[in-house]
């Protein structure tokens, strides 16, 4: 019950920390409109009074007409850098309590979660209203459903896939098994390659007792740089490449990730 009062009470402060400068945010940039609205007013009042109706296209009276037009206010250019802290606490949270609070983390991490999402999210709505509401319904079913629908797939069908053998982890043997799943993750998705080779992985290595270090390379490069050079393999590039980022843009990185990757391949097979 402490805990909970504990939680009202930061949750309760975080609003209100967050929404005085996002209020504040949001009056400026009302100011500011009406300081153009009201330009704008005066320019179509001085062309009615000299009898002049024609503007033109580059005009600054022609520009304000297309803005007022949209309607809409670009909040990335708004927002404050701040406002990211919600965010970077989530992660964080993420990182630490698993670590320092193991058991409030297991039976609370939805609502950890939930709380820093509240904490922009409530101020944010609070704030821009309309705005808010559009921009994220926008991300809900331009980014995130699209997103966790790749990860879905790649997860369902990956995981129905069972390779079987009778290979043994030998440092030559894993080193070739991490390489594959690296060349695979970025046309099959990290998480795809990962589902595919890590049961085998582990399997032709299940007579070793340190196995820790083993999982901590085969994530770093087939869960993480193996997926850099297209958007099926790395979620932020999918992401741009819903926003009109090329598809192969980041094929002109591939002398890095090479050069990446070997190092990291050459650190495991000598650990090994």
């Amino acid at each position: 019950m402490r805990l909970g009062k504990w939680i009202a009470i930061i949750f309760l402060l975080s609003i209100f920390a967050f929404w005085v400068p996002v209020m504040a945010t949001d009056q400026g940039v009302a100011s500011t409109h009406d300081t153009e609205h009201g330009s704008t007013h005066g320019a179509e009042h001085a062309v009615t009074e000299t009898g002049h109706g024609d503007v033109h296209p580059g005009s600054e009276l022609h520009g304000h007409g297309d803005a007022g037009h949209e309607g809409h206010v670009n909040l990335g250019e708004v927002l404050k850098l701040w406002t990211c802290i919600p965010f970077a606490c989530m992660l964080l949270s993420i990182a630490l309590f698993p670590l320092l609070a193991p058991k409030f983390w297991h039976h609370h991490f939805g609502k950890v979660s939930a709380f820093w999402a509240a904490c922009l999210a409530i101020p944010f709505l609070i704030a821009f209203k309309g705005v808010a509401v559009h921009e994220i319904l926008h991300i809900i079913l331009a980014d995130y459903v699209p997103f966790i629908i790749l990860l879905w797939a790649l997860y369902t069908i990956s995981g129905g896939i069972l390779l079987k053998g009778t290979l043994r982890g030998t440092p030559i043997v894993n080193t070739i098994m991490i390489l594959i799943g690296t060349v695979l993750a970025s046309w099959m998705g990290t998480t795809g390659a990962a589902m595919l080779l890590i049961r085998p992985f582990l399997k032709a290595n299940n007579y070793r007792k340190n196995r820790t270090f083993m999982v901590v390379f085969f994530i770093f490069l087939v869960a993480n740089i193996g997926g850099s050079l297209t958007p099926l393999g790395d979620p932020p590039l999918f992401l741009g490449f819903l926003h009109g980022v090329d598809f192969l843009l980041t094929m002109k990185i591939i002398p890095q990730i090479i050069v990446k990757a070997g190092l990291f391949v050459v650190i495991y097979f000598l650990h090994e």
